[in-house]
């Protein structure tokens, strides 16, 4: 009985040391690691706290592929934790929601990725379309926000209240074709999306991910790798 004890308690030990290793801390202070992506990066403060901001630098609405990658991180399945804020740009267009979010599994080109993000002004918008637009999926290059809107009203989107540049906890849990998103440290996801675009083998790379006119801001990234 003793040993038996003994050999359950090394067994939770080893797996409590190896959940440990497995734990990817990024602080987020400063921009060493980072590749940018058609974006500007650069350490800040915002409210208080010492972060990397993330600026789109195009002008008007362009492409989706804006985002600072990671360097030498490959991910599949897993968790993926982090602080994050966003507001549009002074000088955007009108459409512009303060887009920010993750990308995950970015291939080596950077011609292809899943992504899920936050749009912050519709959080609080008086108008209930816009509030059910508050978070939303697209898998890049062939899903857009437009087509999967189009071709599938509601599926990839929905509503939790966010507020414009006030920093917000994101998870994000994916395991091979499903991918779900936690707000604000909710027990239950804001959205769910059963059919990753990209399969259920993809891997690559993690960015910090802005959409057009967007200036954002993130800490605090947290990776925990299940395969």
């Amino acid at each position: 009985m003793k040993s038996n004890f003994i050999s359950l308690s090394l067994l939770a030990i080893s797996f409590t040391c190896y959940s440990q290793t497995e734990k990817k801390l990024f602080p987020l202070k400063g921009t060493e690691g980072l590749m940018a992506v058609h974006v500007k990066i650069q350490a800040s403060d915002h409210e208080g706290k010492k972060s990397v901001m993330v600026v789109d630098t195009a002008q008007g609405i362009t492409s989706e592929l804006k985002y600072a990658k990671l360097r030498e991180l490959t991910f599949h399945n897993g968790t993926i934790e982090v602080e994050l804020a966003g507001k549009p740009k002074n000088t955007a267009v009108e459409a512009a929601r303060g887009f920010v979010g993750i990308a995950f599994r970015i291939n080596g080109g950077d011609t292809k990725f899943e992504c899920i993000y936050l749009r912050p002004t519709n959080g609080r918008a008086e108008d209930q379309v816009r509030r059910n637009h508050s978070v939303q999926y697209i898998s890049y290059p062939d899903y857009s926000w437009e087509r999967l809107r189009k071709e599938t009203p509601g599926k990839y989107e929905s509503y939790v209240d966010l507020e414009v540049g006030k920093w917000t906890k994101v998870k994000i849990v994916v395991h091979d074709g499903t991918a779900k998103l936690y707000v604000h440290e909710a027990k239950q996801p804001s959205l769910i999306v059963s059919d990753l675009k990209h399969g259920e083998r993809e891997r690559g790379a993690i960015g910090l991910w802005v959409g057009s006119g967007t200036e954002a801001h993130f800490r605090n990234l947290i990776v925990i790798p299940r395969d």
